[in-house]
């Protein structure tokens, strides 16, 4: 226990996470022995590899779902037998830093809070470009996000025990899998009045390799659409981190230039037309290029500034598709 009167119970979904899982626990191990967490509960979501052995070895509480449910069944279980007045999330392909419990019960501090959340690192640990690129993308826009944030994330995030609980934990049946099943969450917080803080010094070191098969597949069908869905029903969007005005008008752009350049081979437009509105798409994005030439310089920075185009078409063609979806589901309801 804290001289805050805060608490913490570390929950840890885990499937498949042997090479991961005791480089994850070490520093909430650590933390534990200073009496910086209560405890800390893995739950594993009937694993098939050896990883429940590793665990069982550790000092640490192990749970079982029933069933495979995903990590938001896995978090919803480890909850009813949390003993701490708040829920500290950590995702079993996360290390977080030394002093992230410190941040966490700080971030507490205003009792009107009620959820906090980080960002990964600076220093993602698969080295392929696609691995740097989405974690380090990951980092950009949390580092950026509004302090009072609209969503929440569980990669390495908190929320007290009992709001929590009183809000029904995650929505296991609309998300059995690794999805948005947080950041909906995110949005009944706000919606019941509590409010969640974005800490951009609450931070983790992100071990998951991306490939671009699983990156693009899990970004429009875990993400974009699923998200998509999540803002249409409430029928308003949301204007922070990747999905802010200023993001939807840099994906409009990106939209643009396409066009642009399918008119051009066409016949229909100049030529002069690609540098000029290349041109715009490099001012839009100047922030993002100095982000990625201060990381890994102007070459990376090239290559994460053209994929991040294409993210922007398959991010936007998914909203269209959940925009369509919406409106016919709309003109059923009313025929």
């Amino acid at each position: 226990m804290n001289n805050k009167g805060i608490s913490l119970s570390v929950i840890m979904p885990m499937y498949n996470a042997a090479s991961t899982i005791e480089r994850c626990l070490e520093p909430l191990l650590a933390m534990q022995e200073r009496g910086e967490v209560e405890e800390i509960l893995v739950v594993d979501d009937c694993s098939t590899d050896e990883s429940p052995d590793i665990v069982r070895n550790l000092p640490v509480r192990m749970l079982k779902t029933s069933g495979q449910g995903g990590p938001g069944a896995a978090r919803n279980l480890a909850a009813q037998e949390a003993k701490g007045t708040v829920l500290w999330f950590v995702d079993s392909d996360v290390i977080v830093k030394d002093d992230a419990s410190r941040h966490i019960v700080a971030g507490f501090a205003d009792p009107g809070v009620v959820s906090v959340f980080g960002s990964y690192d600076d220093a993602p640990d698969a080295k392929s470009f696609l691995s740097q690129y989405k974690n380090l993308v990951h980092r950009y826009y949390h580092q950026r996000g509004q302090a009072d944030a609209s969503t929440f994330w569980a990669g390495c995030g908190a929320v007290r025990r009992d709001v929590f609980l009183e809000l029904g934990g995650f929505d296991t049946e609309r998300y059995p899998y690794p999805s948005i099943e947080d950041i909906e969450l995110g949005e009944r917080i706000v919606q019941s009045g509590g409010r969640i803080r974005l800490l951009p010094e609450l931070q983790g070191k992100h071990l998951k390799e991306w490939r671009l098969g699983n990156l693009v597949h899990t970004e429009i069908f875990r993400r974009a659409i699923p998200w998509s869905r999540l803002m249409l029903a409430k029928g308003e969007l949301t204007d922070d981190l990747n999905v802010s005005t200023g993001e939807r008008i840099r994906a409009i752009a990106a939209g643009l230039f396409l066009l642009v350049v399918f008119a051009v081979v066409a016949g229909w437009l100049n030529w002069i037309a690609i540098p000029l509105l290349l041109t715009v798409l490099v001012v839009l994005n100047l922030d993002f290029i100095r982000f990625f030439i201060k990381q890994h310089g102007l070459l990376f920075a090239l290559g994460a500034f053209a994929y991040h185009q294409f993210y922007y078409l398959y991010s936007m063609a998914a909203f269209a598709y959940a925009w369509m979806e919406h409106r016919f589901k709309a003109k059923e309801r009313y025929t």
